[in-house]
């Protein structure tokens, strides 16, 4: 008979979870700084885009 202690104990090892390195401030740092870049891209496409037209139903001409 084959002995599959050897397997089973590999076939354990790989399923054992990875070590996580703990979160760094710097990365938390580098994506509030890239989704702040890119809000601020986003307002100065729809400030300074052409075609882009503001409806305010708010205001109402009337005579």
């Amino acid at each position: 008979m084959i002995d599959l202690s050897a397997h089973i104990a590999a076939a354990k090892a790989l399923l054992a979870s990875p070590k996580v390195d703990p979160p760094s401030g710097l990365a938390a740092l580098g994506a509030a700084t890239l989704a702040a870049a890119a809000a601020i891209a986003m307002a100065g496409v729809v400030v300074l885009g052409p075609g882009v037209v503001i409806d305010d139903p708010s205001i109402v001409l009337s005579r």
